[in-house]
């Protein structure tokens, strides 16, 4: 069973009384109260009625004065038009709704985000392209022998058909290059995409 709400009483003075821990707090120490999730409400200490909307506001109207704006004018602006409005007592719960929307999908992209870092998984996927490179860079120099001018084989033919046949090898070694170069523009999009 969730435990009850910490109540601070404000007094006429403006001073606000923690009274789960017996001692005068301040906004500030409401606004980190609220950041970490610590439920309280907050009554008049001479009439009892519950003002914790007013001093949550007053927290925020705090905030947005110290120049750390969340809230922006045309948003402000709209928010008093509906006051007194038709959609009034609608609005509060579509809010509510919409920052709790907004606050799961943070928290899933923050999760996601964690969970892709987790065990350095860019640092794999940079190892993994780097072993391709190298394993085609290894192959580039297999085929370093047959580069268009090298000596012929010993016991192969002189003159035009040696020529004719090395103009064919040049041939399918620039197709293999192709490929090669081919296959590892795939495998670099793939290694980028994990």
């Amino acid at each position: 069973m969730a435990s009850e709400p910490t109540v601070i009483k404000k007094y006429a003075n403006r001073r606000l009384y923690h009274t789960g821990t017996s001692s005068y707090v301040t906004l500030e120490d409401l606004a980190r109260m609220v950041k970490d999730g610590e439920d309280f409400v907050v009554k008049d200490a001479k009439t009892g009625d519950d003002i914790t909307r007013a001093v949550l506001g007053q927290i925020i109207f705090e905030q947005e004065g110290k120049g750390q704006h969340l809230l922006p004018v045309a948003f402000l602006r709209q928010l008093i038009g509906f006051y007194g409005n038709s959609v009034q007592s609608i609005l509060p719960s579509y809010l509510e709704s919409s920052l709790s929307a907004f606050t799961r999908n943070q928290d899933q992209l923050r999760e996601q985000m964690s969970r892709a870092l987790k065990g350095d998984a860019l640092g794999l996927i940079d190892l993994q392209t780097r072993r391709n490179m190298e394993m085609f860079s290894e192959a580039m120099r297999m085929w370093k022998p047959f580069i268009p001018g090298a000596a012929a084989e010993p016991g192969g033919t002189t003159g035009a058909g040696a020529s004719e046949k090395q103009a064919g090898r040049e041939d399918e070694i620039e197709s293999l290059r192709r490929q090669i170069g081919d296959m590892q523009k795939t495998i670099e999009t793939i290694a980028r995409r994990k």
